[in-house]
């Protein structure tokens, strides 16, 4: 079960992800978030890269609706709680995300040179909420070695670490944008 540290920074997310602030997530939502990719520079000037985004969200979408019909809440609403059920199947899916590490990682590459900047990474973290967001020094938390990029296998621990980790000093954990404050 998602702790209540995992449930605080998931529902960044959720909230993020649900687009017409309904407190739900439908497909909808999904459908615009694919939209906000898509005008990611190289996403919008590469077909194939265009797809594989549409493909990876959508079929997030489709894992989450499964489950809050299997859940009984009834597909397409999906609410905070089924979203953190699928949270806590993650660990048993590793391999699906990061295979949506790697899809996020070649849409926010937007010069194409295999590396993450701080200029890439704050446009991945606009790009999840919708708006423009203050980050702090969450890239600093991010590059452990210091050499101011995150690489391919650099940025997929870390995006594990945000869906999966429950160790609030893991840096991973603000892959996504900075944490709010503990209540």
């Amino acid at each position: 079960m998602a702790s209540g540290f995992q449930r605080a920074k998931v529902r960044a997310m959720f909230e993020a992800f649900d687009a017409d602030g309904n407190g739900l997530l439908e497909e909808a939502d999904f459908a615009a978030l694919v939209e906000r990719w898509r005008r990611l520079p190289r996403v919008a000037a590469g077909p194939e890269l265009t797809e594989r985004v549409r493909g990876v969200l959508m079929g997030w979408w489709h894992h989450l609706s499964a489950l809050a019909a299997e859940e009984g809440e009834g597909a397409g609403r999906v609410d905070m709680d089924v979203l953190m059920a699928m949270v806590d199947r993650l660990p048993s899916m590793p391999e699906a995300v990061t295979a949506t590490a790697d899809t996020i990682f070649d849409a926010v590459d937007e010069n194409g040179d295999g590396r993450i900047s701080r200029a890439e990474h704050q446009r991945l973290i606009d790009t999840w909420h919708g708006r423009d967001t203050a980050t702090a020094d969450v890239f600093d938390r991010l590059d452990q070695d210091g050499d101011g990029y995150l690489g391919r296998p650099e940025f997929a621990t870390l995006w594990l670490q945000f869906w999966i980790s429950d160790d609030p000093a893991e840096p991973g954990n603000v892959m996504c944008g900075p944490l709010a404050p503990a209540a």
